[in-house]
């Protein structure tokens, strides 16, 4: 989500453009997307920081009419139950209809959300199942991602894929060509 003043930023450029004091020069704007997904990043911010950056926070958001779109266009033309399922699942997440345990303030995820493993490594194998065959197949490859809150643990997860049964440098014709195994590097 971009940061609120950004938007303001937005609205004064317009309003000098075009000579005109309206909210944006006296233009429609058209903003689109699920606010719920990303809050703006602030470097070295608190929570706090973070909601007050957000557009709502921005006296322009008083202006703003939402429209909500309620009929999932993928599930609909996909027919798969398995989907529609996982969307209703997501849409009360956001939608902050699961419960909340007391204790912890967390919500529970359940096996048929999502999927359970006891390593990075497990996740690994699970994701990306025979990554060896399969690494030059791009339409496997599009239907696999490992998501993180950080990009130092998508670091690691990236350079554990591929890993711990053998190392191998692929050429620039990416056929694998000597072949060493890590019991040989030890």
């Amino acid at each position: 989500m971009a940061h609120k003043k950004s938007l303001e930023a937005l609205n004064f450029t317009l309003k000098d453009l075009r000579r005109n004091n309206n909210i944006f020069g006296g233009l429609m704007i058209l903003l689109a997307g699920d606010f719920r997904q990303t809050l703006p990043v602030i470097p070295r911010g608190t929570p706090a920081d973070e909601l007050n950056a957000c557009l709502k926070a921005s006296p322009l958001w008083n202006n703003v009419k939402t429209l909500s779109l309620t009929t999932n266009m993928r599930v609909q033309l996909q027919n798969d139950q398995s989907a529609a399922q996982f969307s209703k699942q997501l849409l009360a997440v956001g939608n902050g209809k699961v419960p909340v345990d007391a204790t912890s303030g967390l919500i529970t995820l359940t096996n048929d959300f999502c999927r359970f493993v006891d390593s990075q490594l497990a996740l690994i194998e699970n994701v990306f199942p025979n990554i060896s065959d399969n690494y030059q197949n791009y339409a496997w490859l599009s239907q696999r991602a490992i998501l993180a809150a950080k990009n130092n643990d998508l670091y690691v997860a990236c350079s554990r894929v591929g890993k711990p049964s053998a190392l191998f440098v692929l050429t620039s014709d990416q056929k694998t060509k000597n072949v060493v195994y890590q019991r040989a590097l030890q």
